[in-house]
């Protein structure tokens, strides 16, 4: 288990290990989400990386009346 320590401007260093293990980069974006007592932090992925996430997904959907005009 890697730790650290939040600094007085309430920064933290994310860990070398963390880092190399997930691919992390300076500009990445992450998204904090409290859970329980804890907090969890989630990689956002590039939307190039994101593209085609969801392919397979039904869209036959019928959508508002409002929409389909």
């Amino acid at each position: 288990m890697e730790t650290t320590i939040i600094s007085t401007k309430y920064q933290v260093v994310i860990p070398r290990k963390i880092r190399e293990q997930f691919h992390l980069a300076p500009g990445q974006k992450v998204v904090f989400l409290p859970f329980k007592n804890s907090v969890r932090m989630v990689i956002v992925p590039s939307a190039e990386k994101a593209f085609g996430f969801l392919q397979g997904m039904d869209t036959t959907v019928e959508r508002d009346e409002e929409e389909r005009l």
